[in-house]
């Protein structure tokens, strides 16, 4: 996994020392991950966009904001999502998918803390009911 620190790695080292909170931007094929401060881009598509993509790939990445407490995930599926036709197959794949992508990040970057999907997000999850498999 490549990962991209913005504005500078010396910055980032220095936040995560400090445990500030943190912003972090992994693709879904887990190959690139970009993590800031979030004092320095406050929202995700500001980091992909200083970190020279377009705002518009945020439906490329998982989206978390981490630090040694824990990691709260974005989960927001896109209704792309790996060409994935139904709804509660494809929240299903991105479900197990982000854990397995967002674990690896946090274990590259030194931060071994749980993954919690604030409850505002937890609307696509809830629409799975009893029957799913997650």
């Amino acid at each position: 996994m490549t990962i991209v620190k913005y504005p500078t790695e010396q910055a980032v080292n220095k936040a995560m020392t400090q445990d500030e909170p943190m912003l972090a931007a992994i693709s879904f094929d887990g190959e690139t991950a970009i993590v800031s401060q979030i004092d320095e881009v406050m929202e995700h598509h500001i980091l992909l966009m200083k970190s020279g993509y377009k705002d518009t790939d945020i439906d490329k990445f998982f989206r978390i904001v981490f630090d040694k407490s824990g990691a709260d995930w974005t989960f927001v599926c896109p209704p792309d999502y790996k060409n994935i036709t139904f709804k509660d197959k494809r929240i299903e794949a991105f479900y197990k998918d982000g854990f397995a992508v967002i674990s690896a990040f946090l274990h590259s970057m030194g931060y071994l803390v749980g993954i919690d999907i604030p409850k505002r997000y937890r609307r696509h999850l809830d629409m799975l009911g009893s029957g799913s498999t997650i």
